[in-house]
């Protein structure tokens, strides 16, 4: 009778816990009782055996599965904080990416307008140097016209004084005057027209010169601004390669990370019943067991 009630007791438990294993236990259970041979007492051994070997083997499980409970505790933590790290490393080198990239293009676009402007400059300087150059050749020409006149005028008043100067009367005094004084304001109008003109070559070479040397100090200046910027821009193109060569790396990991974190929560997560719920159970077994 003992046995029996021992029979309906795991056969309840298994039951209420929905135990294929002990519901298996219970019909060994039942089987042991009506046909093993011998006396009650090797029969109740037998019987309280397979109770035990059941207890053994739940006991068993719930150490395993505490085992395995802290190894997934462990793994999950430690995959979670690396895919944590992983995802900030990621988001910092984009930033970094991301700011060194524009500042390249910012820097480049500076070169561009630098170049640009040095080439305006060019042209610009090219031009004052044609018309520089237009200017001197026709001041040269007629410099040289107004010297030539100049110096046939004075020739004439040299020719004519000495020509009066003779002591031979029979020329007029008023006619000498009057030639000679035609002849002075010519030279003298001459003589003023070409200190003009050189005034005002004089004026154009230094207006020339002086721009010519601004030009060339902000040519220089452009120049080794785009040297700089270039090697800037460079520097950071290079720095850029670098930093999404490093971030390639590191996603790599991130993806290693979430696809070890998929295998983890599908062995250790996504089952129906939570660790907590078999722990609690498996210990209702055991002490169902005990006391069957």
């Amino acid at each position: 009778l003992v046995n029996f009630e021992a029979v309906r007791f795991v056969r309840d438990l298994a039951k209420k816990q929905h135990s294929t294993a002990l519901a298996q236990l219970a019909s060994r259970m039942t089987s042991t009782i009506r046909f093993s041979s011998g006396d009650k007492a090797d029969i109740f051994a037998k019987v309280k055996a397979l109770i035990t070997d059941m207890v053994q083997k739940l006991e068993a499980d719930a150490e395993k599965d505490a085992t395995q409970k802290a190894w997934c505790d462990k793994e999950l933590a430690e995959t979670t904080h690396k895919k944590d790290t992983r995802t900030s490393e990621v988001a910092k080198l984009t930033a970094k990416i991301d700011a060194d990239s524009s500042k390249s293009k910012q820097l480049k676009s500076q070169v561009a307008d630098l170049q640009a402007q040095l080439g305006e400059l060019t042209r610009s300087q090219a031009e004052m140097d044609k018309v520089r150059g237009e200017e001197k050749a026709l001041y040269g020409a007629n410099k040289a016209e107004m010297e030539q006149g100049l110096s046939g005028i004075k020739l004439a008043l040299k020719v004519l004084n000495e020509y009066y100067a003779k002591a031979d009367k029979s020329h007029g005094s008023g006619d000498s005057s009057g030639i000679i004084g035609l002849l002075e304001v010519c030279e003298s109008d001459f003589s003023k027209e070409l200190a003009e003109m050189n005034e005002a070559e004089e004026t154009s070479q230094n207006a020339y010169d002086s721009e010519t040397k601004e030009n060339e100090i902000a040519k220089s200046m452009k120049e080794q601004d785009v040297k700089y910027k270039t090697k800037d821009a460079g520097g950071l193109d290079k720095n850029v390669a670098e930093l999404t060569s490093d971030r390639a790396g590191v996603e790599e990991e991130l993806a290693a990370a979430n696809d070890y974190m998929k295998q983890l929560e599908a062995q250790c997560v996504a089952k129906a019943e939570t660790f907590g719920e078999r722990k609690a159970r498996r210990e209702a077994e055991i002490a169902g067991l005990k006391q069957a």
